[in-house]
């Protein structure tokens, strides 16, 4: 039986006693043999891993989450609503800006790594560039034919990249707005996510015919197609050290891919719908997800297991971030509410 959120309090006592327990063991008789050794490391892994509990903090709208975003630091949070607002917050949820330019759903948030800018798409088939401090849209890049559902800083953030449902994969110039490159399979179906990988070199994109394609930036060249979801894949992330791809998909799974050799080395089952979010942790040790279930999970990534349910939404999951040191969460649902858990 995984914890939820309402048995972590007890299971962080039983932790307490039993660190306690490892080191009077390991300081006043030594350890016995390699296999107690074996135990010693198996517990440290998961009594010392981090458990999630739901904070106090939350937010509450008439209209549905689209999507969340946190800013690189945790400092701040990007919320946009099935309004078509956007809503800057800081970790009270006290209103620092509202952005209010888009005319259809939005689909996805991207903060600058200095927090400063903040990027958005949407159906309205543009992408907005804008100033966090201001609230001033700096940029708006027009190109794409259908809805935009995907949009990311390159790591020197000097370029940008989007995806389409109208197919294509765009590459932008961020000072000039210009469009770059268009990459573009008239066979790939739809394009729901695209995710720098962390070099800048090489892009993963998740397409509505459940295949997951690697693109070389420069060249535009296809590297790679891995196949394996049964139902379209929502998104795809590269691991922090660029070797593997964590995907998730409509038909309810998360895979592991081998990024030099495309094939897939895990399979995580466990939630019941639709798996709309997942991410790698900045260690690519652990990886979260959010569900049309209604949960979180958090996934070891060397088992394949989940070490922990977060439960508490009552609609289906529309976004999920986490900032980089990891000890965070947000979540935004159907309903309205926003939750963080750490």
């Amino acid at each position: 039986m995984l914890p939820t959120e309402s048995e972590t309090i007890d299971e962080q006592k039983v932790t307490i006693i039993l660190e306690h327990w490892i080191r009077l063991l390991s300081i006043r008789i030594g350890w016995i043999n390699d296999f107690n050794k074996m135990i010693a490391l198996y517990a440290a892994k998961y009594l010392y891993a981090k458990y999630y509990k739901k904070l106090p903090e939350f937010y509450k709208y008439s209209e549905g989450v689209s999507y969340v975003k946190f800013s690189g630091d945790g400092t701040r949070i990007a919320v946009s609503f099935n309004d078509f607002k956007i809503e800057i917050f800081n970790r009270k949820f006290r209103t620092i800006q509202v952005l209010k330019d888009h005319s259809d759903k939005i689909s996805d948030l991207q903060f600058s790594s200095n927090g400063k800018k903040l990027l958005s798409c949407s159906a309205d088939k543009t992408i907005r560039l804008w100033d966090v401090k201001s609230g001033r849209e700096l940029r708006k890049f027009q190109g794409h034919t259908f809805r935009v559902r995907s949009v990311q800083f390159s790591p020197d953030e000097n370029s940008i990249v989007s995806g389409s449902w109208d197919g294509t994969i765009r590459l932008w110039c961020m000072k000039s707005g210009k469009e770059i490159k268009k990459i573009q399979n008239k066979r790939s179906g739809f394009v729901n996510d695209v995710e720098f990988s962390p070099d800048g070199q090489s892009i993963v994109s998740s397409l509505t015919t459940s295949k997951i394609e690697i693109w070389h930036v420069r060249s535009g060249e296809k590297l790679k197609v891995l196949k394996g979801h049964s139902g379209q894949v929502i998104k795809s992330q590269f691991s922090p050290d660029g070797r593997f791809i964590v995907s998730c998909s409509v038909d309810g799974t998360i895979r592991i891919w081998d990024v030099t050799s495309g094939m897939q080395i895990q399979k995580l089952k466990g939630h019941s719908n639709i798996v709309n979010n997942v991410k790698y942790l900045s260690g690519g040790q652990t990886i979260i997800s959010s569900s049309h279930d209604m949960t979180i999970r958090v996934w070891d990534v060397k088992t394949g297991k989940a070490v922990q349910i977060l439960e508490g939404h009552l609609s289906w999951l529309s976004g999920l971030d986490v900032p980089s040191d990891g000890q965070t969460i947000v979540s935004g649902c159907d309903d309205g509410t926003v939750y963080l858990w750490g």
